[in-house]
């Protein structure tokens, strides 16, 4: 028997099962051919080899079909992981990381030395593509520090900011010259010269996706998608306008409301779509942008 003989062969009902998936992404290539599209890597896409591979396949399918993917990426559980390694305490405010001097020199390293060159790397394993960025460089980013009020009291995070500022042309030389931006979360200070603040992940994708003029923002997370009456089930939200979400914000898990926030922030600040997807599932980026039912919850400004 010859290797040819052992090769399964695809039936007509397969082929036909797989030319309806391709057709069904058609109106999706054309809709976003050339555009930007911002995703917020992180959680537990980040953390599993099997993700990993699967995400940087995504960005890469994305770039081959004409799309202009921008990664932005947090690095949570690896800067809890490298502190605990090097026991310093890490303390946790309203769903912020207090971050002294001492834990902010570990963010820079986690997510700039670690995180970064290990992503741009598996995406460059399908194309010479990626290129990473930090939001210190060439005035990407530029923060302010932040507390937050739990139970109407201030309390300060330390090096923790807020990202005020976005100047997108770092990025938009990356995607002149046909390269796959890939940006982690840290921002310069601005009141503080020789600084860097660590910056909410969402929130940095929604400013840089305002900034950019994108098409869409994508952000991963660790559930299905926004549940209107946590926890349950069958309360999962598909598609939700701006004003909906902003009366349903203050209702939120803690965990949650940073995400829906950057979802809010991109579409009234001109994105046109926001979603919010479960980044354990396999694939579930491209799910989401190049099939008419997608994935997770979707975010629009009207």
């Amino acid at each position: 028997m010859s290797a040819a003989d052992n090769v399964q062969h695809t039936t007509p009902e397969q082929a036909a099962e797989k030319a309806a998936v391709l057709i069904e992404s058609l109106p999706w290539l054309a809709r976003f051919r050339d555009q930007i599209i911002v995703i917020k890597y992180g959680g537990n896409a980040m953390v599993s080899e099997e993700l990993q591979d699967a995400f940087a396949q995504d960005i890469a399918y994305l770039r081959f079909v004409g799309v202009k993917p921008v990664v932005v990426h947090g690095g949570g559980p690896q800067i809890s992981h490298m502190l605990d390694r090097l026991a310093i305490p890490s303390e946790f405010k309203g769903g912020y990381r207090v971050t002294s001097t001492e834990a902010m020199n570990v963010v820079r390293m986690v997510l700039t030395g670690q995180v970064n060159p290990q992503l741009v790397a598996r995406i460059n394993a399908h194309g010479p593509f990626a290129a990473g960025l930090s939001g210190e460089d060439a005035g990407l980013f530029g923060g302010r520090r932040r507390g937050v009020v739990i139970d109407g009291t201030e309390h300060d995070l330390g090096a923790v900011g807020d990202v005020v500022r976005v100047d997108p042309q770092p990025v938009l030389d990356q995607l002149a010259a046909g390269r796959i931006p890939v940006v982690s979360s840290i921002a310069p200070d601005l009141d503080n010269p020789g600084q860097s603040l660590n910056v909410n992940a969402d929130a940095a994708a929604a400013s840089l996706a305002i900034a950019l003029g994108a098409a869409k923002l994508v952000v991963l997370t660790d559930v299905a998608g926004l549940y209107a009456d946590w926890p349950r089930r069958d309360s999962l939200v598909s598609h939700i306008t701006a004003s909906e979400l902003r009366e349903l914000l203050p209702t939120l898990e803690s965990g949650m409301i940073p995400k829906m926030q950057a979802c809010l922030d991109a579409t009234l600040g001109g994105v046109e779509t926001a979603a919010i997807i479960d980044g354990r599932q396999p694939h579930s980026v491209l799910v989401e942008i190049f099939t008419e039912q997608g994935i997770g919850t979707e975010v629009v400004a009207q």
